[in-house]
């Protein structure tokens, strides 16, 4: 008999809370623009989606198939990335609205110490920067950026997850 599978909801709301909180804490600590800070979010996505893939096989006893694995998980990253689009617009407007002027900043930084671009270039790429930091398009791409790595965790989780073949002789009622 195979046990009850574990809520994916569920799943999802307690890993996107675990990423809100990264976010809250790279934020209010002023890490958010460091390199190494800005992988963490996806590790920790990452490690979940296939843990969760593994516990997921187990508590089907293994009889399971690549498809039913990485559907599972796939249906958590999903829900997360809807849950990290609310958190972003939320993010955007109400906690960290001085993050658009610190991406400005930071943007601004980087292209004059690349050195090579004039200023009309850097206004250039500024007045791009300006359209893609906006409220909405930043919740599209941490929707968008957390659904690409976490169906590529979940393409991964499924590959690990040990299958048991099936038994073609076993009647199942």
């Amino acid at each position: 008999m195979k046990k009850k599978s574990s809520d994916v909801m569920s799943k999802a709301i307690l890993l996107a809370l675990v990423l809100v909180v990264l976010d809250l804490i790279g934020g209010f600590a002023h890490l958010r623009f460091e390199t190494w800070f800005k992988w963490i979010p996806t590790l920790v996505l990452a490690a979940a989606l296939i843990v969760f893939c593994i516990n997921y096989g187990k508590q089907q006893n293994n009889e399971v198939t690549y498809g039913k694995v990485f559907g599972y998980a796939f249906k958590i990253a999903l829900f997360v990335s809807i849950f990290i689009f609310l958190y972003s617009l939320l993010s955007s407007y109400v906690i960290f609205p001085e993050m658009r002027d610190q991406i400005l900043e930071k943007a601004r930084a980087d292209m004059e110490a690349k050195g090579g671009l004039t200023e009309d270039q850097i206004d250039a790429g500024m007045a791009m920067t300006k359209k893609f930091i906006q409220p909405i398009p930043l919740a599209i791409f941490g929707f968008l950026g957390t659904l690409f790595f976490g169906t590529i965790a979940a393409l991964l989780g499924a590959a690990f997850t040990k299958k048991s073949e099936p038994n073609v002789f076993q009647n199942n009622p």
